[in-house]
C-alpha cells in the first residue's frame, strides 16, 4: 500500500493486490482444487484463509471490487466479493457478476460474502432458478442455502422457497442438483418446524421420476433425519 499526500494509507490497485497474492500463492494447490471440481483457469492457487486475511487488511471498497472483478482472475473475483460494499451493488453489476461465474467456488463465495447481504440479489432468486446457465441457476439455490444459514427471516419466508426447490430438483446437472440439496438441507436445519417441512418435501422430491430428484431426496433425508441435526434442533431422543 502507498501513502497519500495526507499521510493516509491509500487503497492499492487491483494490479498491486494480485501481485501480492501471486507472491503468497501456492501453485501446488491447483492440483488439489481440480480434484474438487474447481476450475483452475486463471487461478493462482491462493487458499481461502489467505484471501480472507487479504480482505481484512484491505477493508471495503466498491472501486477496488470492480477493478478486481474486471481482471478475470478467480482469486480476484472471490476477493472482490469480500471487499465490495453491499449497498453499492446495483442490478447491472449483479447480473454481470452472476454471468461471470465459471466455477462453483466463485459462485458460492460471491453468494456467501456479498449477494446474501444485497436485497436486489435476493430478489433475483426466482429468476435465476429458471436460468439455463448452470452457475446462474446454482447461484439461486446457493443464495437460499446462505440465507437459511445466516439470515433472521421467518419460517414462511423459507417455506415460500419450496416451489423453486422442487422445480429445481429435476435438473440433473451436478452443480445444480448439489446446490438444490444444499438449499433444502440448510432450511431443514433451522428449527423443528422447518425440519419437518423439509423432510416432507424431500420425500416428495424423491418420488419424482428423475435420477437427480431421487438423489436429492435421499441426500436431504439422510442428513435431516440424522442424529446430529436432531440434536441441533432439539428433537433427538435416544
Amino acid at each position: 500500500m502507498s501513502m497519500s499526500k495526507r499521510g493516509v494509507t491509500a487503497m492499492p490497485s487491483a494490479r498491486e493486490v494480485l501481485e501480492n497474492l501471486r507472491k503468497k500463492a501456492n501453485p501446488a494447490n491447483l492440483e488439489g482444487m481440480k480434484r474438487f471440481g474447481i476450475s483452475t483457469d486463471r487461478r493462482l492457487g491462493s487458499s481461502m484463509p489467505l484471501l480472507r486475511e487479504e480482505a481484512k487488511m484491505l477493508g471495503r471498497s466498491h472501486a477496488l471490487a470492480i477493478e478486481l472483478w474486471a481482471t478475470g482472475m478467480a482469486e480476484a473475483k472471490i476477493l472482490a466479493s469480500m471487499v465490495e460494499e453491499p449497498d453499492e451493488v446495483g442490478v447491472p453489476q449483479m447480473e454481470e457478476w452472476v454471468n461471470g461465474f465459471d466455477s462453483w467456488d466463485i459462485c458460492d463465495q460471491v453468494c456467501m460474502n456479498l449477494f446474501r447481504k444485497t436485497p436486489r440479489a435476493v430478489g433475483k432468486i426466482p429468476e435465476w432458478s429458471m436460468s439455463g446457465e448452470v452457475f446462474v441457476k446454482r447461484a439461486s439455490f446457493a443464495l437460499i442455502a446462505c440465507l437459511a444459514t445466516h439470515s433472521n427471516e421467518n419460517d414462511e419466508y423459507f417455506l415460500g422457497m419450496f416451489p423453486l426447490i422442487k422445480a429445481g430438483a429435476v435438473d440433473d446437472r451436478n452443480y445444480v442438483k448439489k446446490a438444490v440439496s444444499w438449499a433444502l438441507r440448510s432450511i431443514g436445519k433451522r428449527n423443528e418446524n422447518l425440519n419437518e417441512a423439509a423432510i416432507n418435501l424431500a420425500e416428495e422430491i424423491r418420488e419424482l421420476d428423475t435420477k437427480a430428484a431421487r438423489w436429492i431426496g435421499s441426500d436431504v433425508l439422510r442428513e435431516l433425519k440424522g442424529e446430529p441435526v436432531k440434536k441441533r434442533i432439539g428433537t433427538y431422543t435416544a
